[in-house]
């Protein structure tokens, strides 16, 4: 019982080797990432985001959402459903669960 104990005990520290060497350049990657893409909008990025909604409200208005490609309305709808799904996660944080409010 004892030696199955110690080879399970040299085996750790490789393992854990392992895991650091794999996980070091996908967690550099993530940070890159999240430094860039998790901040929030800076007092500049605010107008180009009310021009750009506003730009699509005349869009919508002229009829010119028929003239957008398969790919930019994959690409919408997936944002889209990311915004509700955080909206969602929110919802079920700020309630405690998953069913209803407590009213």
């Amino acid at each position: 019982m004892a030696q199955a104990v110690q080879r399970m005990v040299a085996k750790i520290p490789p393992l854990v080797g392992a895991a650091v060497s794999f996980s070091k350049p996908r967690l550099a990657t993530f940070w890159y990432y999240a430094r860039v893409e998790l901040v929030p909008p800076s007092p500049g990025e605010i107008p180009k985001a009310i021009e750009g909604a506003k730009n699509l409200v005349k869009a919508f208005q002229a009829g010119q959402l028929g003239q957008t490609t398969v790919r930019e309305a994959l690409r919408n709808g997936l944002v889209a459903t990311e915004v509700l799904m955080w909206f969602y996660i929110g919802e079920c944080i700020g309630k405690g669960g998953i069913i209803g409010y407590n009213v």
